[in-house]
């Protein structure tokens, strides 16, 4: 009597995993037929979805994407907050709320604001400020006592625009007179403080930098008195020393390695 309670305890326990597998197979099978919307045209940041710029296509992942648009009529007529390229998953994070209007202002961040401010092919970083990118913002002017200097003043604003585009090709740099930033309302207010005080500069930085620069900046003495040569070290051993100045005796003559004065009249 004990073999077939032994076989029926293992015939249960067979049946058991394989009602979990089954299960397991089917879910799979369910999240692998559902459909996504990607993009099939390039999308541009705050411009309007169209319907020939998305596709539905079946989601072939054994786990689903979070957040993914799953129908192209909930997304077509929307507006896009970023931009975005082909085969790219429409999320609805970045998709601005139903009933915007669009434009720059469906690009920023709430509680952000956008600030633009006027370069040059240099200040701007050769053309290579695009949007999407972030940069710092440095200022160079003269202070109290009427000395240069140059100082760091705002880190890591995203480009929102340049040149009142919000799409720029990343391989094709673009040369502008001005470009749209990205700040808070604190950030704003120094910005617009700081470009009365001298010439603004930007400084790109790589997008996953996010350290904050706290420089004191740099005055004309810095570049002028720094030491061109020798080690960097704290040591005063190690430091530079500028050499002494040689008192002036009057006028010398020089014969071979001798030296000697001659006396002026």
């Amino acid at each position: 009597m004990k073999i077939p309670v032994i076989a029926l305890a293992i015939a249960l326990s067979l049946g058991a995993v394989a009602a979990f597998i089954a299960a397991r197979w089917t879910s799979v099978e369910q999240t692998s037929g559902s459909r996504v919307v990607i993009v099939e045209q390039p999308i541009g940041a705050g411009t309007t979805i169209r319907a020939d710029q998305i596709k539905t296509i079946n989601w072939t992942g054994s786990t689903f994407p979070q957040d993914a648009s799953t129908s192209t009529a909930i997304v077509v007529g929307r507006i896009a907050n970023v931009s975005m390229i082909p085969g790219e998953l429409v999320l609805s994070g970045k998709l601005a709320p139903i009933n915007a209007t669009g434009g720059l202002s469906s690009t920023i961040q709430p509680g952000k604001r956008a600030i633009t401010v006027k370069v040059n092919e240099v200040v701007a970083v050769a053309g290579f400020a695009l949007p999407g990118s972030y940069v710092d913002v440095l200022v160079t002017g003269k202070d109290a006592e009427g000395q240069y200097f140059t100082r760091t003043v705002l880190s890591r604003l995203k480009v929102l625009a340049v040149a009142q585009q919000t799409t720029v090709e990343a391989d094709k740099p673009k040369v502008v007179d001005d470009v749209t930033l990205e700040l808070t309302t604190l950030e704003s207010e120094k910005l617009d403080l700081a470009r009365t005080i001298g010439v603004l500069s930007l400084a790109l930085r790589n997008e996953f930098d996010t350290t904050v620069t706290n420089s004191s900046g740099v005055r004309l003495h810095d570049i002028v008195y720094a030491p061109s040569t020798g080690p960097t070290t704290s040591s005063p051993a190690a430091q530079t020393v500028a050499a002494p100045l040689r008192k002036n005796l009057g006028s010398e003559e020089i014969r071979g390695t001798s030296r000697q004065s001659i006396a002026t009249p």
